[in-house]
């Protein structure tokens, strides 16, 4: 131990560690030759643990300056710093005192340099730090590490950008892989000694390793490139990479022909055109072929005029004058000859003995009278069929009135149908007040199939009188064209294709019912009670031709979906219908912010439900699945699914489906490449387009996975036996631009590549076909198939062919009778305490995920199994619905057993 004096001060000779030590266990001043501290804290702080205000940070070394920590703490009686485990020496360390004004506090500075002699020291992985501690009579405190490196940059790059010369829209790839550096380089691009802007400049995109892509060449994106990459250090430029737009010369249309060189006889006439459409620029190739046609012309002679034979004098007339005339017609002039030259009309005076005496008579008189007469009748005449006319059609225009009152199905408001007796049971109430043409009166049934709407269980309507809206024991009288007819003929529907084969239509009453589009992965669920009692609405669905609908989409967006309407979108319901349709997108929820949009009565897209942020009381809800998606519908629409990628992974599904010709008779042989959305709708377009063309399958169709990535998707395909099989097509792949794919505005992009046997007796083709996204990964399928014998028809498995009827109505379209199915909701609606309710029922059929929207609801458990029954309706196992019962412990599990005649 040190031997301590009495009195306020200590001396201590030793090494810095010690004097620390004497510091730490006494409280006092310790004095020396070298080191003089101050005195102790005052009472008032004893008790305060010190804390820092400034904490030593990051330095990097440039070149051979050195850098200075700093640390500021109080209260404190010493400051020293710690380097890479060992205490700094005493001397190098530059000491500040001061009082806090505010508290009366001590402050205390501590300041040392790091030089770079001391950080090379340091060898290994380690790198060199340094952190202060802080001491007080109460204890001590560290401060956090700080890192010093010594900061570099290298001189090469280690990937520089190379020129090019492309094509006007040609998308462009510079590389640039800065040098190594400490702290990392920033990278910059500049284009002729200009600092380069993505965000000004959208046509320009860097990449996350520094890559430039120039998205469609410019003639003004022509010049020199340079990558600069930068640090505290220095600035390094990579040499400059020559970008060469260039556009190839194209012809103009050729002119018309000149005139015949010669004026009469055989000569020549010509025509031209120019390489200007486009002109070639900047080292483009020039247009081939003559920009001059000359052709034989032979001109025909001019022909003179030539006057024939006077004829005879014409006999005296009244004015005591005779005529006579001749005609350019020996011969006629042609061909630019001249005209006859002189008078063709000659004139003579008669003798005063031929000249007639003339005197105005009572034959005159007799004559002007009779003219004023027929004059007169004439126009009481016409005034009479005026009048009939105009009788006659306001007539006419009361029939018409009367007649459309009687026959339309659609009313306007100002309008009020008649209302025979029992028509009640087939009106909807005019409550509808959000569209100009409401939907009201009496409904008629479009459907001419037995089986595929069935009313057996549900109550017999009369016929309406006059026959025009009928419904007979269930069998509905259909004439598909006049009832898409009458829709498109109302102001909301302007737009709405008519299409028959793309529409389904029913009669529905209380008991619901189900719209199907075969082969499209479309219905339409409509629960029981989700239409009013006492009420029967004509419902349709239809799904529209992309190239018939322009979605507004912007940035990242894309089409998911179909775009649906179903409706009319007036009708009052009491609980939400059920929309089913695929969609194309990965099924990752993270890669995605997914929109459902509906279309407003004045034709505007926008935005009812965004996935994820749902509301209960919002009146629409989506259940997104891998490749379904089902929304609940409380007002029926016009609606679509859009997508916007939240970062580059997102990625939609297409299906590649490969035709060929079924017969070849040629040396020429087409294999078409369809790339579209992997949407049943879409597939089913295709194939009834293919059947048209007569074309065949070559192979089952594949997916593939299209990222965000603004990058095109090439195709091409290799391997073909070089002795049976060449390519006509001039260059190495095919290419389909990112945005045709991405917005989805084009139904059937494909790809068409033509190849050409050298025999017609070769019949078999063997080849690979590469599809693959630039700088993306890609797949290849195998192909090897006869092209003499048509192996796979259009219609072949690969089509699910849909036999199912369109429409259904009543308990026939629901796998669970009505009243179990009421039996279920009163006995799972009513919470238990063990949980033994509509919420287990949910957690069962693995719908949890949707409990406040199922909560939501005044009957949760009817939700879910419209739900239920809307997933499975091809494939739905009642068995397996009653086994969930008996599970959850209700007696309800017996469903499969009850009969149909029990319901």
């Amino acid at each position: 131990m040190i031997p301590l004096s009495p009195g306020p001060f200590v001396r201590c000779r030793s090494t810095s560690t010690l004097l620390m030590l004497c510091w730490i266990f006494t409280g006092f001043t310790c004095t020396g030759s070298e080191h003089t501290a101050t005195s102790t804290l005052p009472a008032a702080f004893t008790d305060l643990l010190p804390h820092f205000l400034v904490e030593p940070e990051d330095e990097y070394i440039v070149k051979n300056k050195p850098v200075t920590l700093t640390c500021r703490s109080t209260p404190a009686t010493q400051i020293y710093f710690k380097c890479n485990g060992e205490w700094v020496h005493q001397d190098d360390h530059l000491i500040e005192r001061t009082i806090d004004p505010a508290t009366a506090l001590p402050i205390m500075q501590v300041k040392i340099d790091i030089t770079r002699q001391q950080v090379e020291k340091v060898f290994g992985l380690d790198e060199y730090w340094c952190q202060c501690v802080a001491w007080s009579t109460t204890g001590t405190q560290k401060s956090q590490k700080a890192y010093i490196r010594i900061a570099y940059l290298r001189k090469n790059f280690e990937e520089e950008p190379q020129g090019k010369e492309v094509t006007l829209d040609q998308e462009v790839l510079l590389r640039c892989h800065p040098p190594e550096g400490v702290p990392p380089p920033e990278v910059e691009w500049q284009r002729n000694e200009d600092v380069l802007d993505p965000a000004s400049d959208p046509n320009f995109f860097v990449t996350a390793d520094h890559n430039l892509i120039i998205k469609q060449a410019r003639l003004a994106d022509t010049g020199n490139y340079t990558c600069a990459a930068k640090n505290i250090v220095a600035r390094r430029k990579s040499p400059s990479a020559a970008v060469l737009v260039y556009v190839n010369g194209g012809w103009s249309t050729w002119t018309t022909w000149s005139s015949c060189s010669a004026v009469c006889g055989r000569g020549w006439q010509k025509r031209s055109r120019s390489c200007t459409n486009p002109t070639p620029l900047n080292g483009g190739t020039s247009c081939e072929g003559q920009n001059v046609q000359k052709s034989a012309c032979v001109a025909t002679c001019p022909v003179d005029g030539g006057w024939s034979e006077w004829s005879k004098w014409s006999s005296c007339g009244a004015d005591c004058a005779m005529w006579r005339s001749r005609e350019c017609t020996q011969p006629a002039p042609s061909t630019g000859g001249k005209d006859c030259q002189g008078l063709d009309l000659q004139s003579l005076n008669c003798t005063s003995q031929e000249c007639p005496q003339t005197a105005s008579g009572a034959e005159d008189v007799a004559l002007y009278v009779g003219m004023v007469a027929v004059a007169l009748c004439l126009t009481l005449l016409l005034i009479v069929v005026v009048l009939v006319y105009r009788r006659r059609k306001e007539g006419l225009d009361a029939d018409v009135a009367d007649s459309s009152i009687l026959t339309t199905g659609f009313q306007p408001m100002g309008i009020k149908p008649s209302k025979p007796e029992n028509s009640h049971l087939l009106t909807i109430q005019p409550d509808l007040t959000s569209t100009s043409t409401s939907y009201q009166g009496t409904l008629r049934s479009r459907h001419d199939t037995v089986g595929k709407f069935s009313m057996t269980n549900g109550p017999l309507l009369d016929p309406l009188p006059n026959g025009s809206h009928t419904l007979h024991n269930g069998k509905l009288n259909a004439d598909p064209g006049e009832f898409v007819s009458r829709l498109t003929a109302q102001g909301y529907f302007k737009t709405l294709p008519r299409d028959v084969d793309n529409t389904s239509y029913g009669t529905f009453n209380f008991l619901g019912g189900r719209l199907t589009l075969p082969n499209t992965g479309i219905s339409l669920l409509i629960p029981p009670e989700a239409i009013p009692r006492g009420k029967i609405y004509e419902i349709y669905l239809t799904v529209q031709r992309k190239e018939d609908i322009r979605l507004p989409l912007a940035g990242c967006q894309t089409l998911l979906s179909p775009v649906v309407s179903c409706g009319p979108p007036g009708v009052v319901l009491t609980r939400p219908v059920i929309l089913s349709m695929d969609h194309c997108s990965d099924a990752c929820p993270e890669n995605w912010a997914v929109r459902l949009k509906k279309q407003n009565y004045e034709g505007t897209w926008e935005d009812v439900l965004l996935m994820g942020e749902e509301h209960p009381s919002d009146p629409y809800y989506c259940q997104l699945e891998a490749e379904t998606c089902r929304v609940f519908l409380e007002q029926m629409g016009r609606f679509a699914l859009v997508g916007e990628s939240l970062h580059m992974g997102a990625a939609k599904r297409l299906r590649l489906v490969l035709f060929s010709d079924a017969y070849c008779s040629t040396l020429e042989y087409n294999i078409r490449v369809y790339c579209m959305d992997d949407t049943q709708d879409v597939f089913k377009e295709v194939m009834q387009m293919e059947r048209q063309l007569g074309g065949r399958l070559i192979d089952e169709p594949h997916l593939l996975l299209f990222k965000d990535s603004y990058h095109n998707l090439r195709l091409s395909i290799h391997d073909m036996p070089q002795a049976h099989w060449r390519s006509k097509l001039l260059a190495g792949y095919q290419e389909i631009p990112f945005y045709h794919i991405w917005n989805g505005s084009q139904r059937y992009l494909h790809c068409t590549f033509t190849l050409e046997r050298l025999s017609l007796a070769t019949c078999q083709l063997s080849c690979q076909l590469c599809v693959w996204q630039v700088e993306g990964e890609g797949q290849s399928f195998g192909l090897d198939f006869n092209i003499a014998k048509d192996t796979r028809a259009v219609d072949s498995e690969f089509l699910l062919m849909d036999s199912s009827a369109t429409a259904l109505a009543g308990p026939s379209a629901f796998q669970i009778p009505y009243l179990i199915r009421q039996k279920i909701c009163s006995s799972l609606d009513t919470p238990c305490p063990n949980g033994a309710d509509w919420r287990m029922l949910a957690q069962r059929l693995k719908l949890d995920r949707h409990m406040s929207f199922f909560a939501s609801n005044a009957s949760p458990t009817s939700v879910i199994l419209d739900l239920w029954e809307a997933q499975h309706f091809h494939s739905g196992n009642i068995n397996q619905l009653a086994t969930v019962m008996a599970d959850i412990g209700k007696q309800e599990a017996m469903i499969f057993l009850v009969s149909d005649g029990e319901c």
